[in-house]
């Protein structure tokens, strides 16, 4: 027999209703709805008679959920919006589309695939991301394992792709100069220890996450740079509350990993994005989406933006903020870093 839920009451526990009501926001789209405190309430249905949740009561359901398993930095927006795109905020919607042989259901579209895979690491759950991380994590993410001393690279980076560094013209050209040595090239710091990347380096990574991963997709190293320099000033670890080179938040990161399928790398801690390699890879995923976002073919404009502010924030006339001014900047230094290696190679 399918499933039917007539009330909230069929589907949550008394705990979980009362945290409901006590959010005003649904308290009072409740009661104007005609709800009483200690009885049944109803789910609101489509034309269909499917029930979905609105947006108050999917923003409660989020906040509360975040709030009381997850005390971290992850976004109940980007919550909602995943149950939008996913689901139209529908409880009872199964979808085929992925995979005919692992369907998703409900309202953030789960394969009982990956809920068993949740269940058989929890570190995922009870281990939720934190930005402010004062130490590194032990899990391991492709072979990389964060150390505590953030001197080398080899700390941060799998041998494949430190192999991939040294094998790279700029970059083994600027290690030797600075006498780096396989198994010990070090990162630059600042006047504080933070470890950083030179542009040399940074554009070195992308160049290399691009040819190995995205070599379909129509991305330029020199915007993942631009990108980088505006969100992380190239901090290792990244800068203020944006983990890693590339600034990306773990939520966005770990929904490009289970919902869009990108798993070169794991991703099971926000120290997993502290990583070069990693942060990189989740950063050109996320821009390779927003490029054909809504299945429109995007400008590097709203792309751009978008990364920095979210895709529903855009606004077209904002393309003289300082994010956005700041972006043209750095695009235009590797722009002319690009040329000037260009033209070295040519001689």
């Amino acid at each position: 027999m399918a499933t039917s839920f007539t009330y909230w009451d069929d589907c949550v526990d008394l705990k979980d209703l009362e945290a409901m009501w006590e959010i005003p926001e649904v308290r009072t789209e409740w009661l104007k709805a005609g709800e009483v405190r200690g009885h049944k309430v109803h789910l609101s249905r489509d034309p269909d008679g499917q029930p979905y949740l609105t947006q108050t009561e999917m923003r409660a359901l989020a906040d509360i959920v975040i709030g009381r398993h997850f005390k971290s930095k992850i976004d109940p927006s980007m919550i909602c919006a995943i149950a939008e795109l996913e689901s139209d905020r529908q409880l009872l919607v199964t979808r085929s589309d992925k995979d005919p042989t692992e369907p998703t259901l409900g309202l953030m579209q789960l394969s009982r695939k990956t809920v068993e895979w949740l269940k058989r690491k929890p570190v995922v759950l009870v281990r939720p991301p934190r930005s402010d991380a004062p130490e590194p994590s032990s899990k391991k993410s492709t072979d990389v394992v964060v150390a505590s001393d953030d001197v080398y690279w080899d700390s941060r980076a799998s041998p494949k792709d430190m192999a991939d560094m040294w094998n790279h013209r700029e970059v083994r050209r600027y290690w030797k100069k600075s006498n780096e040595k396989k198994g010990k090239a070090r990162f630059k710091q600042d006047e504080n220890m933070s470890p950083y990347l030179s542009p040399v380096e940074l554009k070195a990574v992308a160049d290399i996450v691009l040819s190995k991963h995205f070599l379909t997709k129509k991305i330029k190293s020199t915007v993942l740079c631009a990108i980088a320099e505006v969100v992380s000033k190239r901090f290792v670890n990244g800068f203020g509350d944006h983990p890693g080179i590339m600034g990306i938040d773990y939520s966005t990161a770990y929904w490009i990993y289970l919902e869009l399928g990108y798993r070169a790398y794991k991703l099971e801690t926000v120290d997993d994005l502290k990583c070069p390699f990693v942060s990189m890879y989740f950063a050109a995923a996320y821009v390779a989406w927003l490029s054909e976002y809504e299945g429109q073919e995007r400008t590097i404009d709203f792309v751009a933006q978008a990364y920095f502010v979210g895709p529903k924030k855009v606004k077209p006339q904002d393309n003289k903020t300082p994010l956005w001014l700041n972006f043209v900047e750095a695009l235009d230094k590797y722009e002319q870093l690009k040329r000037n290696h260009d033209s070295c190679s040519i001689m």
